[in-house]
């Protein structure tokens, strides 16, 4: 074997031990043990199996204390009175005969005890079935008042215009049109104040001009909403009424608290569509000023389009925090189920609504009590829609950049 053979044989041996080498520390490398990124990687699957359950709870109580308020009877007054006492045992009744009269099978209630319907035996006497529904036979008085009951019907609760629980009118729309009005009037405000926010931010204001405006907004964004709240009632309120006839717009009023939503909601759509407009690739700035184009031009026809998925799930990011926000509407919008399209007048939302009754005196498992989750599982329906249209309008206007 000559020498040259030899130092070749020698050299590629170096290189096979070499790369044999590196293919054994490489496969020990994989094989190695590595508890610290294990723990990390169940940790992190810990956490998102926590968020999905709690949602998943979170729909399985709505749906299930909604389930009990479609299934229990709401009682309106019969404007009849019982004209005879009667014992716990007595099955026929006497009334004036001068209100409602109930049908056969109906469920109608004296004080707390609930009674079914056998038969009528004419508008003013009545056969029943004593303590149905869970209640108790008890006695009753002379000019006790006769209240008739009514089963929720979902039809009713989607189509009906007013909201009384006690009084068995179950239409949801008088809470949902004034959330929808209060929430159109915020974006109405938010929309062009916060993308020409985020326009400026991104394209126009210089290195230290952004530096001051940004805290401003993050300024904004962390104010409390009750502090929002009072500042619609006592400087919006005073405001409108001053530009508005003062007879024509009360001290609560939906216009007013819209307003003040708008202002909470700037910070949000502002900093969403500036990030939008910012991951926007410099190319296409530099293309569009290279053919010409002013920076109107670049920013209307060129920027915006390009970020115009990231826009609209800012857009719909408003809209949502608006049809949840509480305070604001509890403070200024007014405290009384309204089904009206005028701005100026008060209505109650569906978070007024929620936030108002819910206290220490509602009753566990009354209709109020159970209507509040029949009015969540709605609130929830809009917002798991509305995240809905922001997907597809993401995955439709969407521009992948290389």
């Amino acid at each position: 074997m000559t020498l040259e053979t030899s130092v070749e044989t020698a050299g590629f041996r170096t290189a096979a031990d070499r790369l044999a080498g590196a293919t054994d520390a490489y496969s020990s490398l994989n094989k190695r043990p590595r508890p610290f990124e294990e723990l990390i990687r169940l940790s992190l699957f810990f956490c998102a199996l926590v968020s999905v359950l709690t949602t998943l709870g979170i729909v399985v109580v709505l749906s299930t204390e909604a389930l009990n308020f479609f299934t229990r009877y709401g009682f309106r007054s019969a404007e009849q009175l019982l004209i005879q006492p009667v014992s716990a045992e007595d099955t026929i009744l006497y009334f004036d005969g001068k209100g409602g009269v109930p049908r056969v099978g109906q469920i109608i209630r004296l004080n707390e005890e609930d009674m079914r319907v056998l038969r009528l035996i004419d508008n003013r006497t009545f056969e029943v079935e004593r303590g149905v529904l869970g209640s108790r036979p008890e006695p009753h008085r002379a000019n006790t008042t006769l209240f008739l009951g009514e089963q929720v019907s979902i039809i009713e609760f989607l189509t009906g215009t007013r909201w009384v629980p006690q009084g068995a009118d179950f239409g949801v729309l008088a809470l949902v049109m004034a959330t929808l009005i209060t929430s159109l009037v915020a974006m109405l405000v938010a929309g062009p104040i916060g993308l020409g926010a985020a326009i400026f931010i991104s394209e126009y204001a210089s290195a230290r001009l952004r530096g001051i405006l940004k805290p401003i907004l993050e300024i904004l964004a962390a104010i409390p909403t009750v502090v929002y709240g009072y500042f619609a009632l006592t400087f919006i309120t005073p405001l409108l009424r001053n530009i508005f006839w003062q007879s024509e717009i009360g001290a609560y009023n939906q216009l007013s608290a819209g307003l003040a939503m708008g202002i909470m909601i700037i910070p949000t759509i502002a900093s969403i569509s500036e990030d939008a407009l910012s991951a926007v690739p410099r190319s296409l700035r530099e293309g569009s000023y290279g053919l010409g184009a002013t920076r109107r031009e670049t920013v209307f026809r060129v920027l915006i389009p390009a970020a115009l998925s990231g826009i609209l799930a800012a857009f719909i990011l408003g809209v949502s925090r608006a049809v949840g926000e509480t305070m604001i509407v509890a403070i200024a919008s007014g405290a009384g189920p309204n089904f009206s399209l005028n701005p100026l007048e008060a209505a109650e939302t569906m978070t007024g609504h929620i936030a108002r009754i819910s206290t220490g005196d509602l009753s566990f498992n009354s209709v109020d009590y159970n209507s509040l989750f029949a009015i969540g599982l709605t609130l929830f329906a809009i917002t798991l829609v509305l995240n809905l249209i922001s997907n597809l309008i993401r995955r439709r206007f969407r521009e992948v950049y290389q």
